[in-house]
């Protein structure tokens, strides 16, 4: 079936990075499988996540099909982008139903985008994830890549204002090598080691980030164990309590 949004929209997309001077580093994309099914599990960060995680599978030509909320799709202006691209609506009272159409895409050879953690992380550091990515790759008979970003946290994140405004910001994106997941696999085990190699990818882009935050009014972008002023784990998870996204 031709592609009549999404390259656009890619075109659009890396256009705007260029104006904007965004220091983009992508690495890893050799582990991106060029032709088949595959599931990218990327740790959740940004809004933007989307638009960052679907740029790095762009060196191996592919174009990634995510799986987001239903209410974005419901958006009057971003509503017909997303389904022009094909992306998955995700209705959490009907969850079966994205599932499937998930599967599907995998099973005719496209390439699922999930995000695990299932809402943003405002400790910046890796949550708990779902077995979601696990069940699908095992499924389908599909490798998974885990992939972290970082940077555009930056741009906007939950509980801050965005500011879309920045330039010259550095945006760090890493795939790891693809592993495959049995039928028969403890899908509890394989995601455990999943939030593993996400974790070890986000400790190597964080660590090789080229800026640190200016002062301590900047540091809210760090999470806590580098010395950054964001919530630890434990005060995130309890402000999801309180403020849902």
């Amino acid at each position: 079936m031709a592609e009549f949004v999404y390259p656009p929209v890619v075109l659009a997309a890396k256009t705007l990075f260029r104006v904007m001077d965004y220091r983009l580093d992508v690495q890893g994309t050799e582990h991106i499988p060029p032709t088949g099914g595959a599931v990218i599990a990327c740790n959740h960060v940004s809004y933007l996540d989307f638009i960052f995680c679907g740029l790095g599978a762009q060196p191996a030509k592919r174009l990634v099909r995510f799986m987001a909320k239903q209410e974005i799709f419901a958006n009057k202006i971003a509503g017909p982008l997303m389904r022009g691209m094909r992306h998955i609506p995700v209705d959490r009272a009907a969850g079966q139903a994205s599932y499937q159409e998930a599967l599907d895409k995998l099973r005719a050879g496209e390439v699922v985008g999930v995000f695990p953690e299932a809402t943003i992380s405002r400790s910046f550091t890796v949550k708990d994830i779902k077995t979601g990515a696990a069940r699908l790759a095992a499924e389908a008979g599909v490798p998974i890549v885990p992939m972290a970003l970082w940077g555009t946290q930056r741009l906007w994140t939950k509980g801050r204002p965005k500011d879309l405004t920045q330039r010259h910001i550095p945006i760090s994106i890493l795939a790891g090598e693809s592993f495959t997941v049995a039928p028969d696999d403890d899908l509890d085990e394989v995601t455990r080691d999943l939030r593993i190699r996400m974790t070890a990818l986000l400790d190597r882009v964080q660590k090789d980030y080229p800026e640190s935050p200016k002062d301590a009014n900047d540091s809210w972008w760090m999470p806590t164990h580098l010395g950054g002023t964001a919530p630890t784990p434990e005060e995130a998870a309890e402000l999801d309590k309180r403020k849902p996204e």
